[in-house]
C-alpha cells in the first residue's frame, strides 16, 4: 500500500472517536456545566465622579496647545549671549551627539528675534509682543527647563500627548476622564477645539482613548455652526420618532451585552443617550453669543468667527457645565521661515485670548481648581534656518506655563544655558510634567493604571516624577 494512502487511513472517523472521545466529552461537559451562555457581569460607569488617591487640586484642565512648537529663545528666553554671537558658528563641543531635523547642526547661530520685558512682580522677561500674557504673570508657573525626546512634530506632540511615541496609547485627557470620571451627563467629559492653519500633526492620537474604555476619548467640537458634525436632526425626524429609535437600538445592544458582556457595548449604549442629550445642551453651551459685550472684548472673541479666542471663551463655558478636560489646539507655529512674521501673528491671535481666559476664570472663582496649561512639543533651535528668519526643531530645551489648579503664582522654574540649547538647571521632562500634572488632579501616577495586553499600563510609562516645586 502507498505509504501516504496508510497515513490517511490511520486518520479515520472512527480513530478520531476512539482516540479523542475524551476530549470531546471533556469539551461536552464544560458546555453543559457553564451554561448556554457567558453570564452579564454588571457594566462599569466608567464616567461616574470618583476620587482620586489623594485630595485634588484641579478638578477640571484646559489645555492650550501650541502645535508646530514656539520659539522659546524669541518669546521667553532672553539671551544676551546668543545675541551678541548671532552670525558666528555654535561651539563644537556643545553640537555632540546632538541630531537636528533638518539644519545642519553647524549652522549659524542667530539670536532672539524681539525685545524683552520684565513683567509683574516676579519679573518674568518675556518678548514684548506678549503684553496680555504679560499682564497675568504673577497668575503663572512658568517652566523654562522642559525637554523632551523627539524632534519631529508627530512623534513629540504624541509623546506630549500620552507618554509614548507609539500610536495607540490613552492620552493625558483620556486619562484623566478614567481616573475622575464625570461631572455632566449632558456634554463629553473630554472635549477637543482646532484654530490655526490645521489641526494637530499628530492627529487624533492626541486625544484619543487608546486602550481604555472609549467612552473616554476627546470629542472634537466646531466652534461654529452644529458643535458635533449631524447634532440636528435632518428634515421629517422628531424627537419623538428619535427616542423611539435610540430606545429600540439600545434595547438590541443590551440584549448583546446580556449576551456577551463585552463592555464596549455599554460605550454604545452611553454614546447614543449623551448624543440625544447633547442636542438640547451642546447648541446653548456653544453660543458664545450669549456672552456680554464687555467679555467677548476682553477674550477678542466674535461669535460666529472660527478662532483661538473663541475656543478659549468655549472652553471656560465647557468647563463651568462640568466638562472635565478641554483641549485647544493652535497648530500655526513651525517657523522654519518667516519666523518674525509668523511670530507676530500667532502672538496676536493668542496672546489676548490666553489672558483673558486666566482673568476670567479668576473672577469666577474657578481658577483654583482649574488647571490651564500652555506649550508645545519641543523648542526650536539657537542655530538659524530660512535665510536669517527661521529655527529648526529643539527637543532640549522648551518653555511652558501653568496657571490654577494647585501650582505657585509668580514663580519661574529653571532655565536654560546660555545659547538656549539646553536646560541647564532644574530640568523638567515629558514624564515629569505629566505625572505632576496626575498629581494635582489627585493621582499617584504610578497607581494610575489600566491593564492591557497582559501587564499594566501608566501615563508615564516607567518613568517621570512629580515635580514639588511647581506645587502652591
Amino acid at each position: 500500500m502507498n505509504p501516504f494512502d496508510e497515513y490517511k487511513l490511520s486518520y479515520s472517523r472512527r480513530w478520531f472517536m476512539r482516540d479523542c472521545g475524551i476530549g470531546l466529552g471533556g469539551i461536552a461537559l464544560h458546555s453543559l456545566l457553564s451554561g448556554s451562555a457567558p453570564a452579564a457581569s454588571k457594566p462599569e460607569n466608567y464616567l461616574a465622579p470618583r476620587p482620586g488617591h489623594h485630595p485634588a487640586k484641579a478638578k477640571r484642565v484646559i489645555f492650550l496647545f501650541m502645535g508646530g512648537a514656539p520659539s522659546h529663545i524669541d518669546l521667553f528666553e532672553n539671551k544676551p549671549t546668543l545675541a551678541r554671537l548671532s552670525g558666528t558658528n555654535p561651539p563644537k563641543e556643545l553640537l555632540e551627539g546632538y541630531q537636528s531635523a533638518f539644519i545642519k547642526p553647524d549652522n549659524k547661530l542667530l539670536g532672539p528675534k524681539f525685545p524683552f520685558k520684565h513683567y509683574g512682580q516676579c519679573g518674568m522677561e518675556m518678548a514684548d509682543i506678549l503684553p496680555h500674557i504679560g499682564s497675568v504673570a504673577d497668575e503663572i508657573t512658568w517652566i523654562r527647563s522642559m525637554k523632551t525626546d523627539a524632534f519631529n512634530h508627530a512623534p513629540a506632540q504624541i509623546f506630549l500627548s500620552t507618554g509614548s511615541q507609539q500610536f495607540g496609547r490613552p492620552s493625558l485627557g483620556a486619562w484623566s476622564v478614567y481616573g475622575l470620571g464625570t461631572d455632566t451627563e449632558d456634554l463629553p467629559p473630554f472635549v477637543v477645539l482646532s484654530s490655526g492653519k490645521k489641526g494637530p500633526s499628530g492627529g487624533s492620537s492626541n486625544f484619543g482613548s487608546g486602550f481604555l474604555p472609549s467612552v473616554c476619548q476627546g470629542v472634537p467640537f466646531n466652534s461654529v455652526g452644529d458643535p458635533v458634525l449631524y447634532l440636528s436632526n435632518p428634515g421629517g425626524v422628531t424627537r419623538r420618532s428619535q427616542r423611539a429609535a435610540i430606545d429600540a437600538i439600545n434595547t438590541l445592544n443590551q440584549k448583546r451585552f446580556d449576551s456577551v458582556a463585552d463592555p464596549e457595548i455599554q460605550t454604545r449604549i452611553s454614546a447614543f443617550e449623551m448624543a440625544y442629550r447633547m442636542q438640547d445642551v451642546a447648541p446653548e453651551v456653544t453660543d458664545i453669543s450669549r456672552e456680554s459685550r464687555s467679555t467677548l472684548e476682553m477674550y477678542g472673541a466674535e461669535p460666529g468667527k472660527a478662532s483661538f479666542a473663541n475656543n478659549c471663551l468655549l472652553a471656560r463655558r465647557l468647563v463651568e457645565r462640568g466638562v472635565r478636560f478641554v483641549e485647544l489646539f493652535h497648530e500655526s507655529w513651525d517657523q522654519h521661515g518667516g519666523l518674525t512674521r509668523d511670530l507676530k501673528k500667532n502672538c496676536l491671535d493668542t496672546d489676548q485670548a490666553a489672558a483673558a481666559l486666566i482673568k476670567d476664570l479668576k473672577a469666577r472663582g474657578m481658577l483654583d481648581d482649574t488647571l490651564v496649561i500652555w506649550g508645545g512639543e519641543f523648542g526650536r533651535t539657537p542655530m538659524v534656518q530660512g535665510g536669517n528668519d527661521g529655527r529648526d526643531h529643539h527637543p532640549n530645551a522648551f518653555t511652558m506655563w501653568m496657571a490654577g489648579g494647585g501650582t505657585k503664582k509668580g514663580y519661574i522654574h529653571g532655565t536654560t544655558d546660555e545659547l538656549g540649547f539646553n536646560a541647564a538647571e532644574n530640568p523638567v521632562h515629558v514624564h515629569d510634567l505629566n505625572a505632576t500634572i496626575l498629581h494635582l488632579l489627585g493621582f499617584n501616577h504610578e497607581k494610575l493604571t489600566f491593564r492591557s495586553q497582559g501587564r499594566d499600563f501608566r501615563l508615564t510609562d516607567v518613568h517621570g516624577h512629580v515635580v514639588k516645586d511647581l506645587l502652591a
